[in-house]
């Protein structure tokens, strides 16, 4: 549980929530605020360090615990989760077998932070950019490379076999971990309005019903003009702007309320912005609410994603209130 939650944090939550090296959140946001992209950007990412350690901190102390020295047995119980087969005892590895441990020890990292070097230099370069689904298809593939090469020199006699077994283990797990999030996603997926026209259905021009959005709006009258009051209702409205499942989607809105907010209660636009953005990508990105991303982060860990999001949400809020009342006070 505590790797899922570290694993969390710091990437679906500090990472995203910045976004520093691609820019697409603060361009968001800043675009719909009428500010400079980079004004948003450092702020953000300020933010998202005085968050994500605060988060860390927090979840270190609740978790500790649980904390136990490495083990075999606790190998053992945790590949017999969600139907893998027990480890075998330990034995001693031939030299040949250590060598080759060695090598995809560091083929695996290598080959990963390859992918990574390329989707940033496909990025800024102007080369072919990796968009929609084509950077999951690259790490994907890259990943199933890596696994059919690891079992064929593992056992070559038996190297499909093993191959099928873990996609067959992957697929069961992902299947089982979103059974009890999918119908709960679907009703906020209603107050979308993109994904609510396809829900029910609506002919082409015809205006979809965007429930979450439209109470968004109209709560916005309801926020007094202080600058405290204005932080936290941003960071409020971007919290349900990011129940959608993305914590991107809702960033224009918050942009927008942050540029009409700021001249009112003496708060730079670029500042009510980042605390929106925070709120959005921080729940919506995938540490609070499990229909999110953070679905892969509980199969990689092998816990519930239910009970992940559980552990993430005191030190999380946490950390959102403290950025925010950090961002108020000194930006």
């Amino acid at each position: 549980m505590g790797t899922g939650v570290a694993i969390a944090i710091a990437g679906q939550g500090m990472a995203l929530s910045s976004d520093y090296m691609i820019k697409i959140a603060p361009m968001l946001s800043a675009t719909a605020a009428g500010v400079e992209v980079s004004a948003v950007a450092d702020k953000a990412l300020i933010l998202s360090l005085i968050t994500g350690l605060t988060a860390l901190v927090l979840a270190y102390f609740r978790l500790r615990k649980t904390f136990q020295s490495p083990s075999m047995r606790h190998l053992q119980h945790w590949m017999k989760l969600n139907g893998t087969e027990q480890v075998t005892a330990t034995r001693t590895q031939s030299a040949a077998e250590a060598k080759t441990s060695l090598f995809f020890a560091i083929l695996v990292p290598v080959a990963f932070l390859a992918v990574v070097v390329y989707m940033v230099y496909a990025t800024f370069s102007g080369a072919d950019s990796l968009e929609g689904g084509a950077g999951a298809a690259l790490i994907g593939g890259v990943a199933i490379l890596i696994l059919i090469a690891a079992a064929t020199v593992y056992n070559w006699r038996q190297s499909l076999n093993q191959v099928s077994e873990h996609l067959i283990e992957g697929f069961t797990f992902a299947f089982r971990a979103m059974g009890p999030v999918i119908p709960i996603a679907g009703f906020f997926f209603l107050g979308s309005g993109e994904i609510s026209a396809r829900i029910f259905l609506l002919e082409e021009g015809v205006q979809a019903p965007s429930f979450l959005f439209e109470l968004v709006e109209a709560g916005q009258q309801f926020i007094p003009d202080s600058p405290l009051f204005a932080g936290f209702g941003l960071l409020i409205v971007g919290m349900v702007t990011g129940l959608d499942g993305s914590g991107f989607s809702g960033l224009p809105l918050v942009g927008a309320l942050s540029g009409a907010l700021a001249p009112t209660v003496g708060v730079d636009a670029a500042t009510l912005a980042a605390i929106g953005q925070m709120g959005a990508v921080w729940v919506g990105g995938g540490t609070l609410i499990a229909w999110s991303s953070i679905v892969a982060v509980a199969g990689f860990a092998k816990v519930s994603v239910i009970e992940l999001v559980r552990q993430c949400f005191i030190p999380v809020m946490s950390g959102l209130i403290l950025s925010t009342l950090i961002a108020i006070w000194l930006f």
